[in-house]
């Protein structure tokens, strides 16, 4: 690895996106410390300490800790990638989205103008709706969150949280053309990592004061090596299904006869489905700390994170989106319908509905796995801390996200050395990109 960073440094451009990528990330992280104006900071931070295991911990979470500060990155990236989802899957029901879809790079721009007028229209709606919730907000000392409530602060604060988020896409967008990686991808991973360190240093802190040891210390580590090691081969592991493609001669040329195959991921999927399990599960929690019901209570305590129904219901909506998410992206007829369009064909199976129904039932098993797996991630660290009362900060959704998008930046970059003849960044290995 230091050998191939050494390298770096005869690829001026490469050096130079590498630059550009860290000081944008600085930038998002120098503006998630500028507050929204009207708030009182510290009755928001009392509100937040007794939010954990709601919408508002998890969307802190993406944000970096810009929710808890309020600041003007407060929404983070999450109105864009609600944006997206709610673009594919719209797509399954207007004809129109899907011929967008096939009509290549014009499509795509078109997408994606649909999705950043999606991103100023859900952003404006998720800032109003905060704004006022905000003003409904007593810290338990029974200090108003907002001083001066009224539509003064509601459309300030719409208008500043929106500006964020655009300015936030606008700066995903410049990342992925002139930087390394995924824009958007990179700015979540920065505000997870960002929250990192505090994370070790409360384990170090607890092995100071004598409520974990030494042994149980190693115990995490190994754990941890073992869990990103464990996400880094599911992640990159997939079926392949031989695809042959038949010899056919035209005029003096002779196309095909060539041998490939179709790679199916084991987690196709990705992080969306622990994101829309938790948005789901933690939604009663959420309403409850507005309403002071007893029945709501009652309910929110039931779907408390670590207790067995709150654990159940979210491995099997995980499995349910896993599924749902993954029909949406992958559609077996049209690959059937492609296939048989150019003369590929699976050994031993008809092309056509046969093919499709054969591609259908290899998705439907190798998604029960990738549903398993995302779901023993995503439990792990609950389940330590609420059964065996173990600091385990070091998985769910958030290490799905980093280790992900790691391993897709590395990959980018190794691409890169190898197309310039470059032996990679590791020697005898190769990342391929998720």
């Amino acid at each position: 690895m230091l050998k191939g960073a050494e390298g770096l440094g005869n690829y001026p451009e490469l050096r130079n996106r590498i630059i550009f990528t860290l000081l944008m990330l600085a930038v998002y992280r120098i503006g998630v410390q500028i507050p929204t104006p009207g708030i009182d900071a510290q009755a928001l931070a009392s509100f937040f300490s007794r939010a954990q295991g709601t919408l508002f911990g998890m969307f802190d979470m993406f944000s970096g800790g810009a929710l808890r500060k309020f600041s003007i990155f407060a929404l983070g990236i999450m109105p864009y990638i609600s944006a997206s989802i709610i673009l594919q899957l719209l797509q399954v029901a207007v004809p129109q989205l899907e011929e967008l879809k096939k009509e290549g790079e014009e499509g795509r721009k078109k997408m994606s103008q649909y999705t950043r007028y999606g991103t100023v229209g859900l952003s404006l709606l998720q800032g109003l709706g905060i704004a006022i919730g905000l003003e409904s907000m007593v810290a338990p000392g029974g200090i108003p969150v907002v001083a001066h409530p009224g539509w003064a602060f509601r459309l300030l604060t719409a208008l500043t949280l929106m500006s964020g988020t655009v300015f936030l896409m606008w700066l995903g967008e410049q990342i992925t053309e002139r930087g390394v990686g995924n824009g958007i991808s990179l700015i979540i991973f920065a505000g997870i990592v960002a929250r990192m360190p505090s994370a070790i240093i409360d384990t170090f802190r607890l092995m100071k004061t004598g409520e974990i040891n030494a042994a149980l210390l190693l115990i995490l580590l190994v754990l941890m090596i073992g869990v990103v090691a464990f996400i880094c081969f599911m992640e990159k592991a997939h079926r392949r299904i031989p695809i042959h493609y038949a010899r056919r001669v035209i005029g003096r040329k002779v196309y095909g006869g060539q041998s490939t195959h179709l790679p199916l991921k084991v987690n196709t999927a990705g992080v969306i489905p622990p994101i829309f399990a938790s948005s789901i599960i933690m939604f009663p929690a959420t309403i409850a700390n507005f309403i002071r019901v007893p029945w709501m209570q009652s309910v929110a305590q039931a779907l408390r994170p670590g207790s067995f129904i709150y654990e159940s219901i979210y491995v099997i909506l995980i499995i349910f989106f896993c599924y749902f998410y993954t029909a949406i992206i992958i559609n077996p007829t049209d690959i059937a319908e492609n296939l048989q369009k150019n003369g590929g064909y699976i050994p031993g199976i008809r092309p056509g509905k046969k093919t499709a129904e054969f591609i259908d039932n290899v998705l439907s098993r190798i998604t029960l796995i990738g549903a398993i797996y995302v779901s023993f991630v995503c439990v792990l660290p609950s389940v330590l801390i609420s059964k065996f009362n173990v600091p385990f900060y070091f998985g769910g959704t958030a290490l799905l996200i980093v280790v992900g998008v790691a391993m897709d930046t590395l990959g980018q970059i190794e691409s890169y050395l190898i197309t310039r003849n470059y032996e990679g960044l590791i020697q005898g290995a190769r990342l391929k990109g998720r």
